[in-house]
């Protein structure tokens, strides 16, 4: 009799276990109105489960000029996704012995210098992938962004000693992308490869990830891929790709469903590949133990008691379980990939659109269904929250267009004064001119910063830059000292401005025509 009931128990529990996998028809249900509520115009998902592949789809358009329909082979920029491949690379390098996380960088760059001789002289390969360096949130990223143009990693390792710290040294995390450059330019000089190189044959080609490539210049299949996608005035339209390489060990990775779905199985598994450890369980557990503590909300409903980055990935607890998790940006493409290690799970969001709402709403759907909690209706959710944020920047960026309308036929005095050539420390050189009656701003390494000068009110103008695609009009405060010197400094108008943007961190000065100020 006992045995008969452990056998029927037994066939229940193996039954329920194969019953739990979301159905075809939910996800379908779920990205297709995901699709539709947030604007997007394509969106590919995969998950694991238990070392198997459950779900692996793609849906919409790649490219609304082409209409070429999204795949689960379709390859997508990952962007900061590809900080875990570079944390990766480097711990099989610590594995063999030819490096150490707390290793100082100026061993390895000994031209390396941070804001002050303490924080250079101490910082570590540990410091270079945790976000705590004292720099502020995307300190430096106008040398790599909207295109990075002409900078070089050798730029930035120069360059980032003139970025001022927002905090001390190891006791903020403020997310930092051109650190991840530098380390880099680390894992070259240790392995002697180049981290295109490396991350191809060390962890594409071992995994089976064939049809992934460290950059878009080195991606085979150029036809089978998204393009990015903005909404102006609502209507998505095709921008321009990035394809700098500057970007590639912090977020130039070109993947797709597939392939990632045997990242997740990788990292799942612990790190074993049929059979062969590419990385050490050891290491593994670093890149996912907590470095740089993160502000935290406890709300429903998954009542998460820690938040904070760790090697690459960022970790929080979600309804009594790990989350090993980050995300990925660029112009018209956002990324995500959730794992949750104690129920062997793992999800990926791809979409060619850089409205987030969409990847979450989808990822959090399908935790929900693993972890057992109710329909939260997350779509509902963020298409509200979104609203009211949408909302509140459209009345700031309203509101300052209204002020510059206002004060159009006003004459203002210091136009003649703020003509000149200035320089920054390292964004370079910049402009202010008269063109065509227009006053007219232009960045000489940064081309696309080039737009049209308005009067705003006070010593304060707006620029409104040519390139519509970049969301990140902004205001100049002119501070005019008398006998042609003048300063300015920078800021986003808008709340919604990508953070990479950082005209906080610029300080222009006048130049007269000897160089000096």
């Amino acid at each position: 009799m006992k045995k008969t009931v452990f056998i029927a128990f037994l066939f229940f529990s193996i039954s329920s276990l194969f019953a739990q996998h979301i159905k075809e028809s939910t996800m379908d249900s779920l990205v297709q109105k995901s699709l539709s509520t947030f604007n997007v115009p394509g969106i590919a998902v995969g998950i694991v489960k238990d070392n198997q592949v459950i779900f692996a789809k793609g849906y919409g358009i790649a490219d609304l000029n082409k209409t070429n329909k999204v795949y689960a082979t379709t390859n997508f920029g990952i962007a900061s996704n590809s900080k875990a491949f570079t944390t990766s690379a480097l711990a099989m390098l610590v594995d063999q012995g030819k490096l150490n996380w707390d290793d100082r960088v100026q061993k390895y760059i000994p031209e390396f210098k941070m804001y002050n001789d303490y924080v250079s002289e101490n910082f570590t390969i540990r410091d270079l992938l945790t976000h705590r360096s004292g720099l502020g949130l995307g300190a430096g990223d106008l040398m790599i962004w909207p295109d990075g143009h002409d900078f070089t990693p050798k730029d930035i390792i120069h360059n980032i000693q003139y970025l001022k710290p927002t905090s001390p040294f190891r006791t903020k995390y403020d997310y930092d992308n051109l650190l991840y450059i530098i380390a880099g330019e680390v894992l070259e000089k240790v392995s002697g490869q180049s981290w295109q190189n490396f991350v191809q044959d060390q962890i594409f080609t071992p995994l089976g990830m064939n049809r992934s490539a460290p950059n878009w210049k080195l991606l085979r299949d150029k036809e089978d891929v998204i393009s990015p996608h903005v909404p102006i005035a609502g209507k998505n339209q095709v921008s321009s790709r990035y394809t700098n390489t500057i970007l590639d060990a912090a977020g130039g990775i070109y993947s797709n469903v597939n392939d990632l779905n045997k990242w997740m199985i990788f990292h799942l598994n612990n790190g074993d590949n049929n059979g062969k450890q590419l990385i050490s369980e050891k290491q593994l557990k670093e890149l996912t133990t907590a470095q740089t503590i993160m502000p935290v909300q406890t709300v429903a409903p998954y009542y998460s008691l820690f938040r904070s980055y760790g090697l690459g990935f960022r970790l929080t607890d979600i309804a009594g379980k790990l989350e090993v998790s980050h995300t990925g940006g660029l112009e018209g493409i956002v990324t995500q990939i959730i794992m949750l290690p104690q129920l062997k799970l793992g999800i990926v969001v791809l979409t060619n659109q850089q409205e987030g709402a969409a990847f979450n709403a989808i990822s959090n759907s399908i935790k929900d269904f693993y972890l057992g909690i109710p329909d939260q209706h997350w779509i509902t959710t963020y298409e509200k929250s979104n609203a009211l944020t949408v909302e509140h920047a459209d009345q700031i960026t309203q509101k300052t267009w209204q002020i510059v309308e206002d004060n159009k036929k006003t004459k203002h005095q210091h136009d003649q004064d703020i003509q000149g050539r200035y320089m920054d420390n390292w964004l370079g050189e910049v402009s202010i001119r008269l063109k065509n009656g227009k006053l007219t701003f232009a960045s000489k390494r940064s081309p696309q910063l080039t737009g049209e000068l308005f009067y705003y009110k006070d010593n304060t103008y707006v620029v409104k830059w040519h390139n519509r695609f970049m969301y990140a009009d902004a205001f100049i405060y002119f501070n005019i000292l008398g006998n042609n010197k003048v300063e300015f400094t920078m800021k986003p108008i808008s709340p919604l401005t990508d953070f990479s943007f950082d005209f906080q961190d610029l300080n222009f000065k006048k130049q007269t025509n000897n160089g000096t100020n």
